[in-house]
């Protein structure tokens, strides 16, 4: 099959979350009673919550918050 030239690609266009998802679903054999379409709809889900939490992760770190700790009066 084309699996490694596709691989290739995937990576080539800086989808990694995408072409690790692919592996994970080549490994699962009960992702073979998805259609192709939920098959594609998972893929698609897991680049774009990688894409997500890369972005909230660049802008946390931007933000450079401070966690400031006070003691409570109780």
């Amino acid at each position: 099959m084309l699996n490694e030239p596709t691989m290739e690609k995937l990576y080539e266009m800086r989808l990694s979350a995408m072409a690790e998802a692919w592996t994970a679903q080549q490994k699962d054999a009960a992702i073979g009673a998805l259609s192709f379409d939920e098959r594609m709809a998972l893929l698609v889900e897991a680049e774009h919550m990688a894409r997500d939490n890369r972005r909230l992760r660049r802008l946390l770190k931007d933000a450079e918050l401070r966690i400031q700790t006070r003691a409570w009066k109780t």
